[in-house]
């Protein structure tokens, strides 16, 4: 049976829950014609939702053979029904880990790289991070922001997801982004941090010129 439900060449593949959840029917009906007893059963369903692979849910059912029941077969997801990857996300490139301005200014923008984890510190001094055109080394990367007696200004585009939860004393730590629905296979954003007497702000993309002009005149 383990053939039918795990192909050896894909044993090295990621199980889906749909394919743990196969694997469970099958121990149920095994368990309703006897050939488990609730001790084995309450086992080997511990072993299928810790499985990680088609090869790790194989010996699951090795030695059962059930009656009356089509063997399930697992399929791995085809590309075609994958989540899309955006293609800012530019995996094994990495950019500069920190940006820091003590008693001066950073300006990061274009087509920079952020790193999984990128450090922004200001102590008096200013920082701008414009990932409007950025790439992602990763799926989902961190900005984390200290500041002290500065400014940090952080410009977010719309085609990626953004998460803020940075805290501000005697400071500001402001998201201005306005609420915006998950985009599957977008980069994701987490910008976190601490704001002591100081402000760090979460913004939209800049506007041009002709679209400032065209709101004033509406």
């Amino acid at each position: 049976m383990s053939d039918e439900l795990v192909p050896a060449d894909r044993s090295h593949m990621r199980a889906s829950d749909a394919d743990r959840e196969r694997i469970a029917q099958v121990l149920h009906k095994a368990t309703a014609e006897g050939r488990l007893d609730i001790h084995e059963l309450d086992e080997r369903l511990g072993a299928v939702y810790a499985a990680k692979t088609y090869g790790e849910l194989a010996p699951i059912t090795a030695d059962l053979v059930l009656s009356g029941m089509q063997q399930p077969t697992m399929v791995p997801m085809s590309a075609a029904h994958q989540p899309a990857v955006s293609d800012r996300v530019v995996p094994g490139q990495s950019g500069s880990a920190v940006s820091v301005a003590f008693w001066s200014g950073v300006d990061r923008k274009g087509e920079w790289v952020v790193p999984r984890m990128h450090n922004a510190v200001a102590i008096m001094g200013g920082i701008e991070l414009d990932l409007t055109h950025a790439r992602f080394a990763e799926q989902e990367v961190t900005i984390s922001v200290f500041a002290f007696w500065g400014g940090v200004e952080i410009r977010v585009p719309d085609d990626i997801n953004v998460n803020v939860d940075g805290f501000g004393f005697m400071g500001a730590f402001e998201e201005r982004v306005p609420s915006r629905r998950h985009i599957p296979g977008a980069p994701t954003v987490r910008i976190t941090g601490l704001a002591i007497m100081a402000g760090v702000e979460v913004k939209g993309p800049k506007k041009k010129k002709s679209q400032v002009l065209r709101e004033l005149l509406e």
